[in-house]
């Protein structure tokens, strides 16, 4: 939007105007605009650890209520903003939100979901982050033919839409000490059906080994992360979604408008453009959550990852024909067209397998004794790259030109061989059976003690 950009980032203006030249590459190069979209995700990363602590000390409900209000006033900071420090005074608000929310809401709903279906229900989550980027693409849309200027306050404003307060998890109320009834209570509401004696006994037989475990560990719940039993699980904690940011999938949707102008589309057509993307988006993601607990979680881990490299390699060598070093050609439609196309290819090969996944896989690896303190490095490594990859996009989009695309289609490349090798299959494994998972894994057994040593210590 002109009427944001004149203001608040006039040089960005001068260059989109054509007042000041520039390449098609370097066109919205910008250090300031370029930290306006990260600082979102530099907040979230230094409220980790305080949303770790309260998630695991307070409950997954709580933290969740904390973002919501934050976010509020983040929302009301952008929309009122009459210089650019409000601007990022509100972003930076956005992201204290957004770190408590991603910290609460995938343990959330993996504790609330029962084991059969806990793939589909924890997809939810991503879905619903697809449909608020969908949702945000629309209103980008509707609010740039607003006349007078003042259509980017509602767009920015409308991030204040207040959420639903939801009930805590059994685990999390079993781990704070609550009275049987009350979790039987909850979980009668939860499951749908008074017979819920067995689950709340293997809850609470769960809870007395966290228990168990973390007395042991002299209730340095903080460092007994580092034991070696734990190593399968923090290599995936750091790994996924250190693969994930770098998939470039961020840099795709968060720029996407940005992308598409860079290719020679209209100010309008390119925020169509952002919404058709946004829409496969969408739709790929339905269907992970039709399919993860029917295939599990490594085929679509797999076959995303080569649908993502074949994309990459083919766009990087459509914008080079196009534009070559230079940067200075014009796109015609049949090529541009067919950009977007590939680029919706990728997009759904991403959202029905590194999107989800990307957070479910973490949050049902870790027993219940370190599960917060997982949660909260899985959240913290994903925030640190998004703020990362986010921040130098433009830049590295300046200097390395087409060569991004490959860039990004040589780390697909290493996290696809890195799942086939290392990831094992955790569809329909109870979270409180997980163990086993990585006591039987070809590699990871020699990290994870098997339940027959485990039992010999203990009679020892």
């Amino acid at each position: 939007m002109s009427s944001f950009l004149q203001p608040f980032f006039p040089d960005v203006y001068r260059k989109e105007q054509g007042i000041v030249s520039s390449n098609q590459y370097c066109k919205f190069d910008s250090h300031k605009l370029t930290f306006f979209t990260s600082s979102l995700y530099l907040a979230a990363l230094l409220v980790q650890w305080p949303a770790s602590y309260s998630t695991s000390k307070h409950g997954r409900k709580l933290s969740i209520i904390i973002g919501a209000v934050i976010f509020l006033l983040g929302a009301a900071f952008n929309a009122a903003a009459i210089h650019v420090a409000m601007l990022y005074i509100g972003r930076l608000l956005l992201g204290l939100g957004v770190g408590f929310v991603i910290q609460a809401a995938p343990l959330y709903l993996s504790e609330m979901a029962p084991s059969k279906s806990r793939g589909s229900l924890n997809t939810i989550f991503q879905l619903m982050i697809t449909i608020g980027i969908l949702v945000a693409n629309l209103v980008n849309y509707a609010t740039n033919k607003i006349q007078g200027g003042w259509g980017w306050r509602l767009s920015l404003g409308l991030a204040a839409l207040p959420a639903a307060i939801p009930p805590d998890t059994p685990n999390s109320m079993i781990q704070r000490g609550a009275s049987e009834e009350d979790v039987k209570k909850n979980l009668q509401r939860i499951r749908g059906t008074e017979d819920v004696h067995e689950e709340y006994q293997d809850l609470c037989d769960a809870c007395a080994n966290a228990t168990k475990a973390a007395n042991n560990n002299n209730n340095n719940n903080k460092l007994a992360i580092f034991q070696r039993k734990y190593v399968p699980q923090m290599v995936m904690t750091f790994l996924i979604p250190f693969f994930q940011q770098l998939t470039g999938i961020n840099v795709i949707m968060f720029y996407a408008p940005v992308l598409f102008q860079t290719l020679g589309f209209g100010n309008d057509a390119s925020l169509m453009s952002a919404v058709i993307t946004g829409l496969v988006n969408v739709a790929a993601t339905g269907v992970a959550f039709l399919v993860v607990d029917r295939y599990g979680r490594r085929p679509l881990f797999l076959e995303g990852g080569l649908q993502m490299l074949l994309s990459q390699v083919i766009i990087g060598s459509l914008i080079w024909k196009v534009f070559g070093v230079a940067g200075v050609a014009s796109v015609s439609k049949g090529y541009a067209y067919g950009i977007v196309a590939l680029i919706c290819v990728y997009v759904a090969g991403f959202a029905w397998s590194w999107g989800p996944l990307g957070w479910l896989v973490p949050s049902e690896i870790f027993p219940l004794e370190i599960r917060s303190t997982g949660q909260g490095i899985n959240a913290t490594i994903n925030m640190l790259m998004t703020f990362v990859i986010g921040q130098v996009f433009l830049s590295l989009l300046c200097t390395t030109k087409f060569g991004l695309f490959f860039i990004f289609a040589f780390f697909v490349l290493s996290m696809t061989l890195f799942v086939a090798f290392f990831l094992p299959e955790t569809k329909g494994i109870p979270i409180e059976d997980m163990s086993k998972v990585w006591s039987q894994h070809w590699f990871w057994r020699r990290f994870v003690p098997s339940e027959d040593s485990t039992r010999r210590v203990e009679m020892v």
